[in-house]
């Protein structure tokens, strides 16, 4: 089999990860600070996968020894960034401030959980679980503020592509057809959702920079 789709897809994966991640980081210093906590979440997210990305594109450009942490940081990706990212979308989208040792337990719960369905088998079940939970709170928070029809068109993208990147296991109807282009998947939702949750009405950014 031909290597380069997937070197392709690693690198895409890598570099809209790391696009999106700088994207929030550096529009982090505009908003309040009871946004940071949520937007530092995001920034994990889309680190995890740009993570991904390099681990494979390394493995497959230069032949490194990185296959165990690609599949960690790929678990990773789908068990806590993919969650954090549909938590952040739904409290950016509802205007909800949550303390920073709130977002911490979250974060926590969300890595023991991880690894427990990690050191059970249960990965793939949970993965699929969690990974339709998220798309639909990145559905539902791009829908909130229709008519506002970017918004709402990013949210539902992003779903849909965070829902096809999730492997399908244990379904009566199979394998994930679309699976072999997982982290193409990835990398087209990460810019997709990094802009919708920067551009989502009702955060402190744009309530305290509005004309009064």
């Amino acid at each position: 089999m031909n290597p380069m789709p997937d070197l392709l897809q690693a690198t895409l994966l890598m570099l809209a990860g790391l696009s999106s991640a700088v994207w929030i980081g550096t529009a982090r210093r505009g908003y309040g600070e009871p946004d940071q906590p949520a937007l530092f979440c995001a920034l994990l997210a889309f680190s995890l996968a740009a993570g991904t990305g390099a681990c494979a594109a390394g493995r497959l450009a230069f032949g490194l020894d990185t296959l165990e942490a690609e599949r960690w940081l790929m678990q990773a990706t789908l068990l806590l960034g993919l969650p954090l990212v549909g938590v952040v979308a739904l409290t950016l989208s509802r205007a909800w401030t949550w303390s920073r040792p709130t977002w911490g337990r979250i974060v926590i719960g969300l890595c023991a959980f991880f690894e427990l369905a990690r050191q059970l088998g249960w990965s793939a079940p949970y993965a699929l679980a969690l990974g339709l939970l998220s798309a639909l709170l990145v559905v539902y928070a791009g829908a909130l503020h229709w008519p506002a029809r970017l918004q709402a068109s990013a949210g539902a993208a992003g779903g849909v592509l965070m829902l096809i990147a999730v492997p399908w296991s244990g379904l009566t109807f199979g394998p994930n057809p679309l699976g072999g282009f997982q982290q193409l998947w990835l990398a087209l939702a990460c810019p997709i959702i990094a802009w919708l949750l920067l551009n989502l009405p009702g955060n402190l950014r744009e309530r305290t920079t509005a004309p009064a």
